[in-house]
């Protein structure tokens, strides 16, 4: 399959919203759910925590969190600052996650209790950063990073492991090591080149709601 770069994906993502009328949210909601089947396919998979950023992928991350916990499956999210930070598609996802009676732990700085949480898990779900990270992690964002390489057993990356350069494989400080990513609509150049290899685990390519006819125009 053809491999994208950041700017390729998200001009396609553009295209798909501004161009074509695809609410952006309804293809939150497609990758959080196409990221939630591929991990359920694991069998005993009795409790996740997902890991959440600030960014849409966070809002993807509430979206799998919601359907693991609708699922009966036990579901902690930590979450670096308060939920008034969100952008609007990730802040709607938070309220749903919170309406099911979904436990959010936000955190400035990872504590034993925060690592104690990722260590419980039969998976950790990062949702840090999407395929627009271009600087260093920093502060509570790397200290996350650094936890889950640490302490959790299992790790799937949404569409991209966090901290990684989705076009050019570099790492920017700090990156997530994940056994599987699942990508967005393409794999990413990022992927094969530099150190993506030794951090993307199995990449699975996901489908996430975007005609083809979009697809042939904005990847050429």
């Amino acid at each position: 399959m053809k491999e994208v770069t950041a700017k390729q994906i998200q001009r396609l993502d553009d295209a798909a919203i501004n161009g074509f009328g695809i609410p952006s949210v309804v293809l939150m909601e497609n990758a959080g759910r196409a990221v939630f089947r591929e991990i359920t396919k694991r069998a005993g998979l009795n409790r996740v925590c997902v890991v959440c950023g600030a960014g849409n992928n966070a809002g993807d991350g509430f979206v799998v969190a919601r359907h693991l916990l609708d699922a009966g499956i036990a579901t902690d999210v930590i979450m670096p600052g308060p939920a008034d930070r969100l952008k609007a598609d990730a802040l709607l996802n938070y309220h749903l996650f919170r309406r099911l009676r979904g436990r959010v732990r936000t955190v400035k700085r990872v504590t034993p209790r925060t690592a104690a949480l990722i260590s419980a898990a039969d998976l950790a779900v990062d949702a840090i950063f999407g395929v627009g990270l271009n600087r260093k992690v920093e502060g509570v964002f790397a200290e996350l990073i650094e936890a889950v390489n640490r302490h959790a057993p299992r790790v799937t990356a949404v569409d991209v492991p966090s901290g990684l350069d989705a076009t050019t494989g570099k790492i920017y400080g700090v990156c997530v090591k994940a056994h599987k990513t699942v990508t967005f609509t393409y794999p990413k150049k990022g992927f094969t080149r530099g150190q993506g290899p030794a951090h993307t685990g199995t990449v699975k390519v996901a489908d996430i709601g975007i005609p083809r006819m979009i697809k042939h125009r904005v990847i050429t």
